[in-house]
This record gives C-alpha cells, sequence and structure tokens, in this order.
C-alpha cells in the first residue's frame, strides 16, 4: 500500500507524534532525552520552525510545529535519523529507534489551545505527576512556561495561555493556568468537548470546512510538486550562504576549499557547523568543501562531536555566531 502523502504548506501547524520501536522507552535516560532535545533544537533553529507546546514522555514525543516555510517532511526525516543515529551510537545498537512513520495531525487555528493543553496534560494523565506539580516535569513546555529564563526563543508560549482565557504570561497569570490546567484535568466532560479522545488519530483537527479547504488544495497534483520542487531549490542557497559566513567567520576564501587537506581541522569544523546549524547533507558538504565523499564527512564530523579536543579555535569561532535571519 502507498504511503499517505504529507500536507505541507507555509504557516502550517502540525500535532506530531511518535513512539520507540516497539514501544521501547527510548527517552528513559536523562541522555537520549538531552540528545533529542538538542536534535530538536537545531532544527527548529535552522528550518525557521515555531514550537507551540512539546513534552517527552519515557516511550514517545509531542510536538506542536508550526512551519512557517513547507519544510515538515524535510526536518522530520532530519530530526529522527540524526537522533536515532546518535541513540545507537551511544548504546552500541542498530535497528529502528523509532516504531515507524510518525503522526502529523494538521491543525486547524482554534485547535493549537486545546492540543497545547492536552499535550501539556501528558504527564498528570499518565501518573507521572500531580497536576498541580506540571512545573517540576522539566521535559515539557509547560516546564520552561513556568520558568521564563528556560524558555527558547523558536517556543511560543502565548497561545495556551490566550486559549486558557486570554492569561497574561507573568507570574498570577501562569499560576491561572496551572489551575487550569488542574481542573481540566479532572474535568472528563470538557476533555471530550476539547476533543481529547481525537488528539492522536485521524489526519487532521479542525473544521469541517478546513478539512475540505486543505483537501481541495492537494487535488492538484502538478502544482504540488512544483510547490515541492522550489522548496528543495530553496535549501541550497541558505546552505552556500552558511559556506560563505563560515568562510568569512574564519578568514579564509574559496581557494582554501581546494588547497587545504579534507581532514584540515578548520574544515571539519566547518563541515559540522553547516550540518548543525544550517542541516546541509553530507553529500553537499563534501562537494563543496573538497572532502572526498559523503561517508568521510559523516565520519570525520561524528569524531569532532564526540572527542573531547574538538573544542578549538576554529570551532569556537563558528559556533559562537549567532544567526539572524
Amino acid at each position: 500500500m502507498a504511503r499517505k502523502l504529507r500536507i505541507e504548506y507555509a504557516g502550517a501547524y502540525y500535532h506530531v507524534i511518535n513512539r520507540g520501536n516497539y514501544r521501547s522507552w527510548i527517552f528513559e535516560t536523562a541522555g537520549a532525552r538531552v540528545s533529542f532535545l538538542e536534535c530538536l533544537k537545531q532544527v527548529c533553529e535552522s528550518q525557521g520552525w515555531r514550537l507551540h507546546a512539546w513534552c517527552l514522555m519515557g516511550n514517545h514525543y509531542h510536538l506542536l510545529v508550526e512551519t512557517p516555510e513547507p519544510n515538515l517532511v524535510w526536518g522530520m526525516k532530519w530530526l529522527q535519523s540524526t537522533f536515532a543515529n546518535r541513540f545507537n551510537r551511544f548504546r552500541k545498537a542498530n535497528g529502528h529507534v523509532f516504531q515507524g512513520r510518525y503522526k502529523a495531525l494538521l491543525l486547524d487555528g482554534d485547535a493549537v489551545g486545546p492540543v497545547c493543553h492536552y499535550i501539556h496534560l501528558n504527564p498528570a494523565r499518565a501518573g507521572i505527576v500531580e497536576p498541580g506539580a506540571l512545573q517540576a516535569y522539566e521535559d515539557s513546555s509547560f516546564h520552561q512556561l513556568w520558568h521564563p529564563r528556560r524558555r527558547w526563543a523558536f517556543v511560543d508560549y502565548g497561545s495556551c495561555l490566550e486559549s486558557a482565557g486570554g492569561l497574561a504570561d507573568k507570574p498570577k497569570g501562569r499560576a491561572l493556568y496551572r489551575d487550569y490546567l488542574c481542573q481540566l484535568c479532572m474535568d472528563d466532560s470538557e476533555q471530550r468537548r476539547l476533543g481529547f479522545d481525537e488528539m492522536c488519530s485521524g489526519w487532521a483537527k479542525g473544521t469541517k470546512e478546513f478539512k475540505k479547504a486543505v483537501l481541495a488544495d492537494q487535488k492538484d497534483a502538478v502544482t504540488r510538486k512544483a510547490v515541492e520542487a522550489e522548496a528543495s531549490e530553496t535549501r541550497e542557497p541558505r546552505w552556500e550562504a552558511g559556506l560563505s559566513k563560515a568562510l568569512e567567520l574564519l578568514d579564509r576564501g574559496e581557494s582554501d576549499l581546494s588547497d587545504s587537506r579534507k581532514g584540515a581541522e578548520w574544515k571539519v569544523a566547518a563541515a559540522r557547523w553547516l550540518r548543525e546549524r544550517y542541516l546541509a547533507p553530507h553529500r553537499w558538504i563534501a562537494a563543496r568543501l573538497n572532502m572526498g565523499g559523503a561517508g568521510s564527512v559523516q565520519t570525520l564530523v561524528s569524531r569532532h562531536r564526540r572527542e573531547s579536543k574538538n573544542q578549538n579555535s576554529s570551532w569556537e569561532t563558528l559556533n559562537s555566531y549567532e544567526i539572524l535571519d
């Protein structure tokens, strides 16, 4: 059976879910959780994603993702494959980490708030913490909401507050939101009204008009393929811009790409930076930086990331630069 097409468009909201293979507890250790969150931060920053809520449970994750550009598929492929490679390398294992394709339910704008509440209540509904102590569960955007200094710049913490009654992002407003979640956790009828039973099923959550409009937009397959091709073509200029910035920061030029050996310290640092900040493919990096094949780049970058001596001057120079666009 053919796989269902992923629906992508600029400004889309998705509830993304996936579980460990055979429901295994992939996030049982702190190291696994930190590694996944590092990958999540990298893909959000490089692809311009905005999160409205997120939560890691023992054997699965929930993300509420907004994509200003139609790039969910490409970003999720990078996120899951990169985490899986790091997870397996650490455990010296092979095989699938996740159970299969992730679910990505399209959301109408009015569904964003209720899905935020559903995601934030996951630890309480699973009996891990009491509803009144949700802020103590660290692997969730609610914990960050409660502790502003721990927030990420690409997370919109206002969607949940607005949906809970237009609450202000201040101590009183955050406390009122926690109270709202406590009440919601005990109110089965309100959960049904908000659609909690269907939060992880189907292909979209929203009004009939919203679903009809989305399906109508997908009927023109030729247009859709053209849009996908255009989205693919727009990524390479971004990688080129990243390479130009790396050369500028390292006081290097195009001639250095061919004159320096493929394993040169500055090249490996630049390759890792392009991979992590811009999600440039190994094959493209290998060709542009004259570093041999894709496998060579992958090996060098992995070693650079793993070894403590990789904190060299080139890497520190690149890693301290903030991407502003």
